[in-house]
């Protein structure tokens, strides 16, 4: 039964938030990074998902309305959101306008259809340390300088043991 799969995918999937705002210094997960992490359950779970935009106006109001389209070939499951689209902001061209508001009406489709709170973590406001990120890369620098131990990061931020294994097996070059 689709909605047991979709359950099955809720209660599993694991999007942090690792990507950083350095101006207004928050942490934050985009859609790329909700899709990236919702594939394998996909796979798992036998089930596909499909999002797409429709552009509509409302009183004048351009915004973008995202469709998550959550199906397993017998039944589906879909979730819309919304975003406006802007088009007097300075900085950007329309492309950018468009593709901003429908990024964020995407990510938004897929928080309501996967039950992603973007609320605060439960770890406070601690970071999640994830591999490859650049965050990551400026600790592992930061432990050869000798300016920092593996336990002072641990307790800024949370690690998995794969992630802490590794930045303990950094050698101190002084």
């Amino acid at each position: 039964m689709i909605t047991q799969k979709l359950i099955a995918i809720q209660s599993k999937l694991k999007a942090p938030k690792t990507r950083k705002n350095t101006f207004h210094d928050y942490y934050y997960r985009n859609c790329e990074d909700i899709l990236e992490a919702v594939k394998p359950h996909l796979e798992s779970q036998e089930v596909s998902l499909m999002v797409t935009d429709t552009v509509k106006e409302v009183a004048g109001i351009p915004y973008v309305e995202a469709r998550a389209v959550f199906f397993d070939g017998e039944g589906k499951i879909e979730v819309t959101a919304q975003a406006g689209i802007n088009t007097t902001k300075k900085g950007m061209d329309i492309a950018q306008l468009f593709g901003t508001s429908s990024s964020y009406a995407r990510k938004y489709a897929l928080n309501g259809l996967f039950l992603i709170d973007d609320a605060k973590d439960a770890d406070g406001l601690k970071f999640r340390l994830v591999k490859g990120t650049d965050e990551f890369n400026r600790a592992k620098t930061k432990i050869a300088k000798g300016l920092i131990t593996v336990e002072e990061i641990q307790k800024s931020v949370v690690m998995t043991k794969e992630v802490k294994d590794e930045l303990q097996q950094i050698k101190v070059n002084k």
